[in-house]
């Protein structure tokens, strides 16, 4: 009798193929794990059958620690031990932290300005990567108990603004959570995933994703499974815990009162917590706090909570229009908007953007849920579960990056919203005849001075062949991976030497550098320009003064003493505009000595040609 070989729906037929892999959310406020199970993404939940794992770790004395709902409990009573929203601290120092002195923690900024900030705690200091490995390892002991075996891998999800310093320090957190990591990939791309896959949607979406800590939106456009992210922007410090930020202040503002002690500021914002979820369902709830050994109680409508918070909705919806800007889209050619995150509960968030778009957004996936889905989705694809070709993802990079030319000039190599992962290459030359080395600075930024964008990288290119200003020609390769991680190559191609680096963020860019970047980028966009032209008009002047330079010292004997003085006088007119704001004056004293030398440089030509004709005959030619 034959035997019939069984398989889940778009499985392997080999169940001894099947790879355990995962998708996880590392949430600001709660974090989730899922994963495909009989050709089905669903969310795994603990032994008591709860799909949320709070991201909130207490360490106690001795070594010992309580993870998500244990550690909530102790919140209020031990706010110091009990690190909450440790995902906005990745790859941040200490003075990139907003608001850090109403946050109920010991930082430690143990190197520099330019190190990721740690929290001292009972049981000693410990790294925002440290925290966030603790809840990653929580969510893969839960993944491999309910499978029953070890785990493969996991593709773990970013928002789409985390720069590269963020990243890094997420795939930090998954090694030391022993995960195996397959891929981070953006929340809004893995809720598109999910969305798309579940509705069969095609066309142009808006994934609008308010979490706890974060804000992401990103433009897609999804065909036949193929997602493709059009544009992405946010906002790294806008989330659910600055809405409860403002309630609690506000709240105290009206009773008088300050939250001076941690367990008072604890307080303060799990009561402006509460009374925000209540408000989701209720036009009047009670603010009920313990502050300073006193119970404090009294009635906020959900006005009082918008009108306190409105401010907050109006920064989402502006990234929103700059978004729509980069992807040259206007909002009614958007087909429909996916709201992502617990915090797009709040009424006003969803009316607010129901309003803007001209359209009701889709809430039919759990919000909590729906990005975890589509990372589980993605990561038995990944592991080789799925058959090949099934869903083609095209992810952006958040900024354009680039290395600093002569002047200070910003020279963009990849530019922002390319689609990951890529790789750029441009060639370059030396400035100055004989120059053995070139220093590359790498930076990243949409302004057109290096003064105005992050440093990322410094490294030498060494060994050059020595030759004329402008005669190597050195390719500079920027690889970016699917990570949205950084690796950048020099190659002199010539002589075949070269140097590679890989790009060790410093954890010291600002939460909202980023948006202030992009939001500079179009207001000077105009004055960038001008300040370009100078510069550049000036680097050719410099140029052309030091090739006359060079030639009147090898050859400055065949002018008659009223030439020299004629090409004097021309340069000495061009290092008198150096310092001018004005590229058109530069440019036009730089002409002027170029046609001033052009008789020079013939009477050096036919001195080039007697040198070498000297001694020979005709016949030998």
């Amino acid at each position: 009798m034959a035997l019939l070989q069984i398989s889940e729906p778009g499985q392997s037929p080999d169940p001894h193929q099947r790879r355990i892999a995962v998708g996880i959310d590392l949430g600001t406020t709660h974090s989730l794990v899922a994963a495909v199970k009989s050709g089905v993404a669903e969310c795994l939940p603990d032994a008591q059958g709860r799909l949320l794992l709070p991201s909130v770790v207490r360490y106690l004395q001795g070594g010992g620690r309580q993870i998500g709902y244990e550690a909530v409990l102790a919140q209020a009573q031990d706010a110091r031990n009990t690190v909450a929203s440790a995902k906005r601290f990745m790859g941040r120092a200490l003075a990139d932290i907003a608001g850090a002195d109403k946050l109920p923690y010991d930082f430690v900024q143990e190197s520099g300005q330019g190190g990721m900030v740690s929290l001292a705690t009972a049981d000693g200091v410990k790294s925002p990567v440290e925290v966030s490995a603790e809840i990653l390892a929580t969510l893969r002991q839960r993944a491999e108990d309910s499978f029953d075996a070890d785990l493969y891998g996991a593709v773990i999800t970013v928002p789409a603004y985390f720069d590269d310093a963020q990243r890094q320090a997420t795939k930090d957190a998954a090694r030391l959570a022993g995960i195996h990591l397959l891929r981070l990939i953006n929340e809004p791309t893995a809720a598109a995933i999910a969305y798309g896959l579940d509705n069969a949607s095609e066309g142009v979406y808006a994934v609008y994703d308010l979490g706890g800590g974060t804000f992401d939106i990103s433009i897609l456009r999804l065909t036949q499974g193929v997602f493709e992210v059009i544009a992405t922007g946010g906002d790294s410090a806008l989330g659910g815990d600055d809405y409860d930020a403002a309630l609690a202040d506000w709240a105290l503002q009206r009773l008088g009162r300050s939250a001076d002690t941690p367990a008072d500021k604890a307080a303060a914002r799990m009561a402006a917590r509460t009374c925000k979820e209540a408000l989701t369902t209720a036009e009047t709830v009670a603010f009920s706090a313990c502050l300073a050994g006193d119970s404090v109680q009294f009635d906020v409508s959900r006005a009082d909570f918008e009108a306190a918070t409105a401010a907050l909705t109006q920064r989402s919806l502006a990234a929103v229009r700059r978004a729509l800007r980069d992807a040259q889209l206007s909002k009614d050619e958007v087909q429909g908007v996916v709201m992502v995150g617990g915090s797009t509960r709040m009424p006003q968030i969803q009316r607010a953007v129901g309003e803007f778009f001209g359209r009701t957004p889709l809430t039919n996936l759990n919000p909590d849920e729906v990005v975890a889905l589509g990372a589980a989705i993605q990561a038995n694809q990944l592991a080789g579960n799925s058959a090949a070709g099934d869903l083609l993802l095209l992810d952006v990079i958040p900024l354009s990056l680039g290395i600093e030319t002569m002047g200070g000039l910003v020279e963009r190599i990849v530019a922002r919203n390319e689609t990951i992962p890529t790789a750029r290459a441009q060639d370059f030359t030396t400035y100055k005849d004989g120059q053995t080395a070139l220093a590359i600075h790498v930076v990243q930024g949409e302004r057109d001075l290096v003064q105005d964008c992050r440093s990322l990288a410094r490294f030498e290119l060494r060994g050059i062949p020595p030759m004329a200003a402008g005669a190597a020609r050195i390719r500079v390769t920027f690889t970016i991976d699917a990570d949205g991680l950084l690796s950048v190559g020099a190659k002199e191609l010539t002589s075949g030497v070269e140097a590679h680096i890989n790009v060790k963020p410093s954890y010291g860019l600002s939460d909202a550098q980023i948006a202030r970047m992009l939001q500079e980028g179009f207001a000077t966009a105009q004055d960038d320009m001008q300040a370009r032209a100078v510069v550049e008009a000036r680097v050719d002047a410099q140029r052309m003064l030091l090739a006359t330079q060079s030639a009147l010292d090898a050859d400055g004997d065949l002018l008659e003493p009223s030439e020299r003085a004629a090409i004097d006088a021309l340069m000495q007119a061009v290092r008198a505009v150096l310092e001018v704001q004005d590229a058109a004056a530069i440019e036009a004293a730089t002409e002027a000595l170029a046609k001033g030398t052009e008789p020079f440089a013939a009477q050096r030509m036919n001195r080039g040609i007697r040198d070498a004709l000297a001694g020979k005959s005709v016949q030998s030619f």
